[in-house]
């Protein structure tokens, strides 16, 4: 049975963590023989992190964060902006880069430890989309990866156990004035915490035993406790103050900002509203909303599949039926929904020259200064 190092942390910094993080990366190139990582910690609160490419003014607010204490950060790895502190735990894999393997692949495969740790919870999570994992459709956990030049591998994962969800929306540049006081219930819809599924006040630092645990199975490994080494701390310091704590890092710029509109439809039911945010052509958030009690699942697995499609009026009509098949759960049939989205998307298109596709995600778009289009029933 293969043996991993096992590191635990408590209460980092937002710099220091991710600079530990790079710094394990060090013997983990092509050839090199290192024992694979797993570095299970929490961020002292709070951190707000965008994901590696970023622009990191059109995902964080960054007045608030400084008002607030939050410290700004900018990940190695992929993926959306996120909140972190004693209510999420940060895992970290470092390993060697397995050269047959697709990143999406990695990121499953990584995944099942976390899979598994929270099914000793009694939570049911499964990989869904590109880099999320869920519990009945509402995302639990999000995931990252990053392969250096050397052909080392970093996976990344933030699990929420909790969330302060209105201090999400606060540091989060989520577009507030659209969501109002539906905010909150808007999030609540799209994420789940352990603490919700298990009825129980949870942090990070409660949940890591089951997330060892379930890495040690799911993988069939072996954790060795260990401790940094002073090499490690001397890189990773070096890593602190070289970049990671730089502005150079942290606001490096997209080319361009995201291009974004939205639309609504009548629906028996009242009038639904899509939001998209697009980066060329290509969709890279959308959200839908409505005076609905809970999202019929049909609309919610076509927003989740909106991710990263492409606005092109024929693909979303395809896509809106392969999610929905004939029954949208609103009163209207899929090719209305798509005809909205292809409308948001259009003029999203038609206001604003977006930023080439990069690999990420978010909960919701960007606020935008488009007067709303509308399709009827």
């Amino acid at each position: 049975m293969t043996v991993w190092r096992y590191l635990a942390a408590r209460n980092v910094g937002g710099a220091e963590g991710l600079a530990f993080d790079e710094a394990l990366m060090a013997g983990h190139g092509r050839g090199q023989q290192a024992a694979p990582v797993l570095r299970l910690y929490t961020y002292a609160s709070h951190v707000a992190l965008c994901g590696r490419y970023q622009h990191i003014e059109a995902e964080l607010n960054i007045d608030a964060c400084r008002r607030t204490g939050t410290e700004i950060g900018r990940r190695p790895t992929g993926g959306g902006a996120i909140v972190m502190g004693v209510g999420q735990l940060g895992v970290a894999v470092v390993t060697n880069a397995p050269t047959t393997m697709r990143p999406k692949d990695l990121l499953e495969q990584f995944s099942l430890g976390i899979v598994c740790g929270l099914a000793k919870l009694g939570i049911d999570a499964r990989f869904s989309g590109k880099n999320d994992l869920k519990v009945d459709g509402r995302k639990i956990a999000g995931l990252g990866l990053y392969l250096d030049g050397t052909g080392a591998l970093l996976f990344h994962s933030s699990i929420l156990a909790d969330l302060d969800i209105p201090f999400m929306l606060e540091v989060l540049d989520v577009p507030a004035a659209k969501l109002g006081a539906a905010g909150p219930a808007a999030v609540a819809e799209r994420i789940t915490t352990v603490s919700r599924e298990t009825r129980e006040p949870c942090t990070g630092d409660t949940i890591r035993d089951a997330v060892a645990l379930g890495f040690c199975e799911a993988l069939a490994i072996e954790l060795a406790e260990s401790t940094p080494t002073d090499t490690e701390v001397r890189d990773a310091a070096d890593l602190v103050t070289g970049k990671y704590a730089t502005d150079e890092w942290r606001f490096q710029r997209s080319p361009q900002a995201d291009a974004n509109s939205s639309s609504m439809v009548k629906t028996p039911g009242g009038l639904v509203r899509v939001y998209v945010a697009l980066q060329g052509d290509t969709i890279k958030s959308a959200m839908f909303t409505g005076d609905f009690n809970e999202m019929p699942a049909p609309l919610a697995e076509y927003e989740s599949a909106l991710k990263w499609a492409r606005a092109d009026p024929d693909a979303l009509t395809a896509l809106a039926r392969r999610s929905c098949g004939h029954d949208t759960g609103l009163g209207v049939p899929p090719e209305q929904l798509a005809d909205a989205v292809w409308q948001a998307a259009a003029q999203a298109m038609e206001h604003g020259v977006a930023a080439p596709l990069i690999e990420g995600s978010c909960y919701f778009p960007e606020s935008g200064e488009v007067v709303p289009g509308e399709v009827s029933a």
